[in-house]
């Protein structure tokens, strides 16, 4: 019995999932040198269809890059959404970075692969400036509520930014202590007056 239109649509749903899952390890590895050949073998599927479902690797690559700068996991950037709060935007970024860190490698290959194009890294850039111009307003206001530390702003905010950074770097370069991401109640001690 020949398959219903729901059913060819939900094969190509999970052909195409399973082609940007290969290509997100692919490319967050090797960044703008991996081949489509590369991400066809890590989605295991034929190359001819990962060239069904993107015309080439800068289509794929950007695809993977507006998928991991999704609007709807920004809240500081949806124009209806209500103002987020300093511990639970702190806390939902640092459980993202725990539970996809390939995500975010990918977006430091964005950032620091001369081959990228350029509109790309200044959408990744921008995205990051608007989270840093974000944390410093709510540590201002927190700093105003006697919520956090009196210390300079820039400097609170600074020292959070690498702390993200480097408990998301040390993730992917020891993904076998995955089990050992730090609670985000530990980075929000750093705040505390």
């Amino acid at each position: 019995m020949p398959r219903t239109e729901a059913e060819n649509e939900r094969v190509r749903d999970e052909q195409r999932a399973r082609i940007l899952e290969g290509a997100r390890a692919v490319f967050a590895r090797r960044g703008m040198a991996a081949t489509m050949a590369d991400v066809a073998a890590a989605a295991g599927v034929s190359q001819g269809l990962a060239y069904r479902y993107f015309a080439g690797k800068d289509e794929l690559y950007r695809a993977l890059v507006a998928d991991a700068m999704r609007p709807d996991d920004l809240p500081w950037t949806a124009p209806d959404a209500a103002r987020p709060q300093l511990v639970p935007l702190l806390t939902r970024l640092l459980e993202a970075r725990r539970d996809h860190p390939e995500m975010f490698q990918l977006l430091y290959q964005v950032l620091h692969d001369e081959s990228t194009p350029p509109d790309v890294i200044e959408a990744v850039r921008q995205r990051g400036m608007g989270f840093v111009k974000l944390l410093r307003e709510l540590i201002v206001e927190g700093q105003a509520a006697g919520e956090v530390a009196g210390d300079d702003p820039d400097e609170l905010v600074a020292a959070m930014v690498a702390y993200v950074d480097g408990v998301t770097r040390f993730s992917i370069n020891h993904p076998d202590l995955q089990g050992h991401f730090p609670d985000p109640r530990i980075a929000l001690r750093m705040l505390r007056p």
